[in-house]
């Protein structure tokens, strides 16, 4: 492992840690050449899925890319890193234990609502408006009106 601030491979552990959902090891290690220390994290290779567009093309499923959506719906949200992570951790499992390869976008969309409607209504809402793509603010007033009515 390089040193990200020296560039030498001459570094050690000094702590290491699993993550809560036993999915990731974190390493704390301290470089010998210039004393400075740094995390990294491993982690299982990612499951090989393709996500179907509604234009039909294919894309490969990106953990990041499902986490970078998350994170802008839980944005200014009382919602931890932790918290997003185990929703995409959750859906990748969902999907793996499965023996999914392919998954259309539309499916994908309501596995990601339906985990963050138990999370963060405000963060379910801004991601449904995109989602579903409410058109008008008509749209937008059914969609809380049913979210209220299930209460």
């Amino acid at each position: 492992m390089k040193c990200p601030f020296c560039s030498k491979d001459d570094n050690v552990v000094i702590d290491k840690r699993e993550s809560p959902d036993k999915t990731s090891n974190r390493r704390r290690r301290e470089c010998n050449s210039c004393g400075k220390r740094f995390t990294t994290y491993e982690k299982v290779a990612d499951y090989d899925m393709f996500v179907i567009k509604k234009d039909g093309s294919r894309q490969v499923f990106e953990k990041d890319k499902l986490i970078k959506g998350l994170m802008k719906a839980c944005e200014k949200r009382p919602v931890s890193y932790e918290k997003i992570e185990a929703i995409a951790n959750r859906i990748i499992a969902k999907n793996s234990s499965n023996g999914i390869k392919e998954i259309d976008s539309k499916t994908l969309g309501k596995m990601v609502m339906k985990e963050l409607k138990k999370l963060d209504k405000v963060a379910y809402i801004r991601f449904a408006s995109v989602y579903k793509e409410f058109a008008d603010l008509t749209t937008f007033q059914e969609e809380l009106k049913k979210l209220l009515e299930k209460k």
